[in-house]
């Protein structure tokens, strides 16, 4: 059996992303982007392909990127805090450009070491 990470989800990112994302492929993608973050081995090679993590830039703290689907744009903010997964905010496609923007407006979601 697979090791797996907790996911912890304090503002409701699950039943929001549920909500707002417009089509079921997207929502199977966001899901399928969950599991693959979940799944220590993953995380272990470094090789997620589903969600291309990654460190956000202009940022000194730890906010990781994880694509829902590429093309549209949709992706999610994780943290990783004492060893688990934080998932901090849903980002439409169309915001993308203004990530830092967002990251600023919701500080008091964020981790700040």
């Amino acid at each position: 059996m697979a090791q797996t990470l907790t996911l912890c989800d304090e503002y409701g990112i699950l039943y929001q992303a549920m909500k707002i994302l417009p089509d079921d492929q997207l929502k199977i993608s966001f899901l399928e982007g969950l599991a693959e973050l979940e799944d220590s081995e993953c995380h272990r090679t470094r090789k997620l392909p589903k969600t291309r993590l990654h460190k956000v830039k202009g940022v000194k703290q730890a906010i990781c990127r994880a694509d829902i689907d590429k093309v549209s744009g949709w992706h999610i903010h994780v943290q990783y805090v004492d060893g688990q997964i934080h998932l901090k905010d849903i980002i439409e496609g169309q915001k993308r450009d203004g990530v830092l923007d967002v990251i600023k407006s919701k500080k008091t979601r964020y981790e700040w070491f």
